[in-house]
């Protein structure tokens, strides 16, 4: 669960940015850890997210398998729900497995 506190300045408009290199889940398919930075970047509404949460729910990741693009699409979409920004995107960029490495990014709203 991502907590959320109120904005004291909710009028302005300010660019947050997070960044958690600790990241891990593990392929659906080997069932191998994958490791990763994740990178978030918002512009707040009326509420911020309270950052140990947000730590807490990328710890929970931690023993599920999951797809890159999964990964990124439930985090953005739990991440907006919780706090309802005026944008946001997502980037996970992914460590090199089996010669291959992946960034994955998503938006909120869409473009």
């Amino acid at each position: 669960m991502i907590e959320v506190v109120d904005n004291q300045y909710p009028e302005k408009v300010y660019t947050v940015n997070i960044e958690f290199p600790e990241f891990t889940c593990v392929c659906p398919k080997t069932g191998l850890p994958d490791f990763a930075t994740i990178k978030i970047e918002y512009v707040p509404g009326k509420k911020l997210v309270e950052l140990k949460s947000l730590k807490l729910y990328f710890i929970s990741y931690r023993n599920v398998g999951a797809f890159h693009e999964h990964v990124i699409n439930k985090i953005l979409d739990d991440f907006v729900a919780a706090c309802q920004p005026r944008r946001a995107s997502i980037v996970g960029e992914f460590g090199v497995r089996g010669g291959i490495r992946t960034t994955v990014s998503a938006a909120y709203p869409s473009k």
